[in-house]
């Protein structure tokens, strides 16, 4: 009896290594360069899509902020969260009444990253201040956590006295301190 409960042991414990083999062994094959790129590919795809945005953004009964964008994607399963603005953006801020624009900025392409709080605007930007100065970049960063805005590409601002040109820009994200890192030149403009 005993030799016969053995047998039944063993045999159950070899259906069950069998078992194992047939789940585990498959799960260990390599995977082909194809199928790999098909995963990463999926993670790529947006998980929010919105078509012709226009919101605004109000505190205290208040307008504070006014967004458009003809387009928006959010991609949240990439190793860095982002928003993508493929065809650019339109960003107004009003001041403490709500009622008077204070600045705008605008571009051709922009990226807001979640995690860092960090705006990537490409292509054609341009930024008026409140006092009407206007800067006018291919790129520009804002970090909203640090409060600044930088560039490292070519610059043109334009107030109405001048119009100063450099490569490399630093600033509040108020733009009325700013500095530019390898000035070319300065232009200075007569008033009628």
């Amino acid at each position: 009896m005993i030799a016969f409960e053995k047998k039944h042991i063993l045999n159950a414990a070899s259906g069950t290594l069998v078992l194992l083999a047939v789940i585990v062994l498959p799960s260990c094959i390599k995977n082909t360069h194809e199928e790999i790129h098909d995963v990463e590919a999926h993670q790529e795809i947006a998980t929010l899509a919105v078509r012709d945005l226009h919101t605004m953004v109000t505190d205290s009964g208040f307008y504070k902020y006014e967004f458009e964008t003809p387009e928006l994607e959010q991609y949240d399963n990439v190793e860095e969260p982002y928003i993508n603005f493929p065809v650019g953006l339109k960003f107004k801020m009003f001041g403490e009444s709500g009622t008077v624009q204070k600045s705008r900025i605008r571009c051709n392409n922009a990226k807001y990253y979640k995690e860092k709080s960090l705006w990537e605007l490409n292509n054609d930007v341009e930024a008026v201040t409140e006092k009407g100065d206007i800067l006018n970049t291919e790129q520009l960063f804002w970090d909203t956590k640090a409060r600044k805005i930088y560039s490292e590409k070519f610059v043109k601002i334009t107030t109405k006295n001048q119009v100063i040109t450099g490569y490399g820009f630093e600033s509040d994200e108020k733009l009325s301190k700013y500095e530019i890192k390898h000035p070319g030149g300065e232009i200075e403009v007569e008033n009628e």
